[in-house]
């Protein structure tokens, strides 16, 4: 495939996960990740590639919401700080890996990220914006899990603080900054662990990303938040299927 057709490829990939990032407020990662997986790219390969991506697209939405007053030093610094720890360990997990190792490892965190998007219940929102207990824990176990799989820091931290009763803008804001500051520890990890990388998938999903930016805006004020996120956990549940399938042909 030459340059022009293979940059649009991940142009188009870039742009699908955007969209369901514009409409759901999360899952960038693990349906750009999906994708790639789907076409072919090595598992770790896919991963450094939505982590370098995101260094730039989750920058300037984080300094978005800083900018705006919708990040909470406490608990930005209760999820960034644990959160590069256990993205520092995926990514090391990532790169000493077999790549069909890989491959099976992630199936099961596929089709879960699929289950937990469509099970994943609508809740009233609250208003505290103090860290609660574990959430250290929760970063951790996030930034691990991102590293590894390319993507589900959002889904898992803002879906459980939001759980919990926190303000919505305060957790949305936080964990976009704290997911800025995880995707460049990943980033300079993945980079002295293999390099660059695939550069013209790296380019395609920023400008993907980028063009698609505003129609994810226009749909997420269209589309209901709960048919968005069935949509998506159904998305993410088929790249399961279809990762299965490779493993187990």
């Amino acid at each position: 495939m030459s340059a022009l057709p293979e940059f649009l490829v991940f142009a188009l990939v870039g742009a699908a996960a955007q969209l369901v990032d514009g409409a759901l407020g999360m899952a960038y990662g693990v349906t750009s990740a999906g994708l790639l997986l789907g076409l072919g790219m090595p598992p770790v390969m896919a991963s450094a590639s939505v982590h370098y991506a995101e260094t730039f697209t989750c920058g300037a939405s984080g300094l978005s919401h800083l900018l705006a007053g919708n990040v909470r030093k406490r608990l930005f610094l209760a999820l960034a700080i644990p959160g590069v720890v256990g993205a520092l360990l995926g990514v090391w997990l990532a790169v000493q890996l077999p790549a069909s190792w890989m491959r099976i490892a992630l199936t099961p965190y596929l089709l879960g990220m699929g289950l937990f998007l469509l099970l994943r219940g609508a809740k009233r929102p609250g208003g505290r914006t103090e860290p609660p207990r574990g959430t250290s824990i929760l970063g951790a176990a996030a930034g691990f899990l991102d590293a590894v799989g390319g993507g589900g820091w959002s889904a898992l931290t803002a879906t459980n603080l939001l759980a919990r009763g926190l303000q919505p803008r305060a957790v949305i804001g936080s964990v976009h900054l704290a997911k800025c500051v995880v995707s460049i520890a990943a980033s300079v990890a993945f980079l002295f662990g293999i390099g660059a990388g695939h550069v013209v998938a790296v380019l395609g999903l920023i400008a993907g990303g980028i063009l698609a930016a505003p129609f994810g805006a226009f749909f997420i004020r269209r589309i209901p938040a709960r048919a968005a996120t069935v949509l998506a956990g159904l998305a993410v549940l088929a790249l399961g299927i279809n990762n299965a399938v490779r493993v187990l042909g």
